[in-house]
């Protein structure tokens, strides 16, 4: 007992929780196997309850040598009080090398403040970030539509969808009266065999996919007609830009990148397997595939100047885009490789048992550990950011809660037998609200099922939008309508990982969840009798037949434009009511055909298809009204 005592003192020391209430509202008991894998990965030197005692006190110790701590937040600039030794020197170096005038407040960014005095030296970053997240405007209202770019299809599209295919559909959008676009994550993936499609298992979170470039009409190919092909789309881009010199200015980490896709061309995708010099993060010559290696820097050069002087003709014509910055990063990729320091080996991100997936989740990336990552003063997470606010006007954080906590999950070990460890949530908002104001990019926090209190009160406080489903109310209550979205939240009818409007209502998912093991037969009558009243109760609300899903999807986009949300977001396939989700939750590619199915509908037909108008300009009207 008193091994165990220790063991549950030291994951408390490390933020790590030895219970939790799972999402089926049963109080969990954290085992001591899962405590002390948790703890090892976070750096202890515990390997049983034995060691937990001297773990502690090891830990403990290295605590109390922390004059300051690695980052420190200067809100609007303001340093906080620090308790430091005596005669102790201060210096702050500014981001950029200027001087700091004496007691004025720091300017926005990412400083270094330096403490010394006779017998040690102390360092810690300091970010000095706004309190809240940049906004256009307190009392814009406006909508837009979100879309997988990669299953954009026109009469000049290639295999998938690429940046000319989203410039069209934007152009289109802000002639109906919108201004936003919302896509998945243009996040490059593994685009040679074995496949890997889903954009929210990128390669990096630090550059863009090959096969969003605007190849032009010398390089079109017919859409493929039921199965977006990614191998056949890396072929094209491979086509199009053979014999493209490399550029010679290209910056450290992109020639990094450039050589890790090369180093995995010649040994293999799982970069754990390599050895030598190659494993730890140089790769010598000879583990380079030249030709591999030239081929990334040609596809990002030109990627990143496609996307500049897209932004450019976009904030011109008054139209934003909308991005995803994915939760996690493949476990094969660029920046568990390059940043191995930085990232839980052996440990998997997930979710414990909920209502969706009684047996719990796991996502298959590695969690970044939080102590490494104030180390470094949140570096990586401030590029992943950075990479993407740069060019969006709206930047969607998925999972939104992962700034308080992750659900951990040992390899090897049942899904509900992780647990969750805490994440230094000030400083990565602080994080967050610096990059949006650098970049004029507004936030929302995808703040979908467990939501922590601390998330809730954090949101408005760093006004960064939450998200208000429609697919997600209540509506078989026939006493009590859910209240409708408010000034503090996006709203949606639903998002890629629910099903799309026609299909809730038809409840065609819940045939998918039981062919894929995700729902039990003997739960499809429960699970089926909720849906159809969900159903009946939101055609009840709207005074319209279910059977009549087009003019039903239409009162509820004017419900929600009638309400105070400042984005309304329908998902581009609902306007012409698709009865498949673009992803099922919880599957794989092999047992479902995630992200992998082209739009039903033309860009071509959607423009001139007058059911499609007449849904967008109720929208447009119930905004403006």
């Amino acid at each position: 007992m008193e091994d165990l005592g220790a063991l549950h003192a030291l994951a408390g020391e490390l933020g790590v929780r030895t219970s939790y209430v799972d999402g089926l509202a049963r109080p969990v008991t954290v085992g001591p196997e899962t405590l002390i894998r948790v703890c090892a990965a976070l750096g202890a030197p515990v390997t049983s309850p034995a060691d937990a005692g001297a773990a502690l006190a090891a830990v403990q110790a290295a605590a109390r040598e922390e004059v300051v701590p690695p980052v420190i937040i200067a809100w609007d600039g303001e340093l906080p009080a620090l308790a430091l030794p005596p005669e102790a020197r201060v210096e702050i170096r500014l981001e950029g090398g200027a001087p700091t005038p004496p007691g004025a407040p720091l300017p926005p960014g990412y400083h270094r403040l330096e403490v010394e005095n006779s017998a040690r030296r102390w360092s810690a970053a300091v970010i000095s970030a706004p309190t809240a997240a940049w906004r256009r405007g307190e009392r814009s209202r406006s909508f837009g539509v979100g879309t997988h770019l990669a299953a954009l299809r026109s009469s000049r599209s290639r295999s998938v969808g690429d940046l000319a295919d989203l410039e069209s559909l934007c152009h289109w959008i802000r002639s109906r009266g919108g201004d936003l676009v919302t896509v998945l994550p243009l996040l490059p993936t593994f685009n040679a065999p074995p496949p890997e499609p889903s954009p929210y298992s990128p390669v990096s979170r630090l550059f863009w996919s090959e096969l969003i470039l605007d190849l032009g009409a010398g390089h079109r190919s017919a859409p493929a007609p039921d199965r977006l092909d990614v191998l056949r789309a890396g072929a094209e881009v491979r086509s199009a830009l053979a014999g493209v010199a490399a550029p010679a200015d290209a910056d450290p980490e992109l020639r990094r990148y450039a050589r890790f896709r090369g180093a995995q061309a010649r040994l293999g995708r799982n970069w754990r397997d390599w050895a030598g010099p190659a494993r730890t993060g140089t790769p010598d010559p000879e583990d380079v595939d030249a030709e591999e290696e030239r081929f990334h820097l040609v596809a990002q050069t030109l990627a990143r100047k496609q996307i500049h002087d897209l932004r450019g003709r976009l904030d011109h014509a008054g139209m934003r885009l909308g991005l995803d910055l994915a939760v996690g990063v493949h476990p094969d990729g660029y920046d568990p490789w390059s940043r191995q320091e930085l990232f839980g080996d052996g440990m998997s991100v997930g979710a414990p048992p909920d209502r969706g997936f009684p047996s719990g989740q796991d996502w298959g990336f590695a969690p970044v550990l939080p102590a490494a990552s104030r180390r470094e003063g949140h570096r990586y997470i401030a590029a992943s950011i950075g990479h993407q606010a740069e060019l969006a006007g709206v930047l969607r954080i998925d999972h939104i809660m992962a700034w308080t906590r992750l659900y951990w999950i040992p390899h090897g070990m049942a899904l509900d037998q992780g647990t969750y460890v805490s994440y230094p949530a000030e400083e990565l908002f602080a994080v967050l609200t610096l990059e949006s104001h650098r970049h004029r990019c507004e936030i929302v926090g995808e703040n979908l099922g467990t939501v922590p209190p601390e998330i809730d009160e954090a949101l408005p406080k760093r006004k960064i939008w939450g998200m208000y489903l429609a697919e997600f109310q209540d509506w078989y209550k026939p006493d009590v309508d859910p209240a409708p979205p408010t000034a503090r939240d996006v709203a949606l009818v639903g998002t890629h990982d629910t099903p799309t409007f026609a299909g809730w209502l038809a409840g065609n998912d819940i045939g998918d969840r039981l062919r894929t093991g995700l729902l039990k037969p003997q739960a499809e009558a429960e699970v089926r009798d909720e849906r159809a009243r969900n159903a009946a109760g939101i055609a009840r609300r709207f005074d319209c037949p279910w059977e009549n899903p087009r003019e039903l999807l239409a009162r509820v986009l004017e419900w929600l434009g009638r309400s105070e949300s400042p984005l309304v977001v329908p998902w581009l396939e609902d306007l012409w009511l698709e009865d498949r989700g673009v992803n099922l939750p919880g599957t794989t590619s092999a047992a479902h055909p995630n992200w992998q199915r082209p739009m039903r509908k033309l860009l071509d037909e959607v423009f001139t298809d007058a059911e499609i108008e007449g849904l967008i300009r109720r929208l447009a009207r119930s905004r403006a009204g």
